[in-house]
């Protein structure tokens, strides 16, 4: 079973009879369905079912003339806007016919890596070659198993524009560095060095999350999960129709990135509201928003 289920609001699934039972009303009862002819003539189709706003469960797999064959099926929850428009590949995974996301971007650091969660979409934009220099963007989201809410750090309008700056200054020196550029590459390093020296100082007497205000980094074993810490720009509450699962959509900023997570209310600790902070376990989505629609 699935252990971002509960997410979406089905963390009272016992029995994988219950789950057959799930799968099956997502097949007959359908809200959307996409479908790409493969190289051996049947069909990669995906049917996804929503269970609320913008949250439910896709089922993959391969339509031959013996019927749909089931391979897997994932929860998933869209996101809004466009989070990144950097250059991005896209790798399978092992055996079954899933794709992870690779981006590089450099408000986070470290490759960033998702599920792509319009799989079809994809595979037609590799047959008509729209992938070559073509521009796309994507709009990321995330699945959380676990988090809590913390106060924000009272800062001044000062700071926070010296913050911005900062941040902003620090993303051409990684461009540059990118690019070979030796002085970047010093100046990074040096100022790497100085926020260990800061960071080593300050937490002697200040709380940790006193002193950092947001961070993502990797999570766990799987290569598309995270930890993060973020502002909260915006919640809204949602119930699972099929369980009655109450659930949040949080809007937030982590790392300068803006994008949308969703929880089971049931697994948040604390209240939310704008302005206070979310840190939590996400398996990181992504929808890759070509030029064209393929959706």
């Amino acid at each position: 079973m699935h252990s971002y289920l509960k997410s979406i609001g089905f963390g009272g699934l016992k029995t994988e009879e219950e789950l057959e039972t799930i799968l099956d009303e997502v097949f007959r009862k359908y809200t959307d369905r996409q479908a790409v002819k493969e190289e051996n003539g049947n069909a990669f189709v995906e049917y996804s079912k929503a269970f609320g706003p913008d949250f439910g469960i896709t089922l993959c797999g391969e339509m031959d003339k013996n019927g749909f064959h089931q391979e897997y099926y994932v929860p998933y929850f869209r996101g809004t806007g466009v989070t990144s428009k950097e250059d991005l590949m896209v790798e399978k995974h092992g055996s079954r016919e899933s794709y992870a996301g690779v981006m590089e971007d450099p408000r986070v650091g470290v490759s960033l890596i998702f599920y792509v969660q319009n799989v079809v979409a994809y595979k037609k934009a590799c047959v008509d070659q729209m992938l070559l220099n073509q521009p796309v963007s994507t709009t990321f989201s995330g699945l959380s198993d676990k988090g809590e809410i913390l106060l924000p750090i009272c800062k001044s309008e000062e700071q926070l524009q010296s913050d911005r700056e900062a941040v902003s200054k620090r993303n051409k020196l990684i461009a540059a560095a990118k690019k070979g550029d030796e002085e970047a590459i010093e100046s990074l390093t040096l100022e790497d060095m100085d926020t260990y020296s800061m960071i080593s100082q300050r937490i002697q007497e200040e709380d940790l999350f006193t002193v950092i205000d947001t961070f993502m980094m990797p999570y766990g074993v799987e290569c598309d999960q995270y930890q993060i810490m973020g502002e909260i720009k915006n919640v809204e509450e949602a119930v699972n129709e099929y369980t009655d699962e109450k659930l949040y959509f949080m809007t937030l900023s982590c790392n300068d990135m803006i994008f949308d997570i969703c929880i089971n209310q049931k697994d948040l600790l604390g209240e939310p509201e704008e302005g206070r902070r979310f840190k939590g376990n996400i398996w990181m989505q992504g929808h890759i928003n070509f030029e064209k629609g393929l959706d």
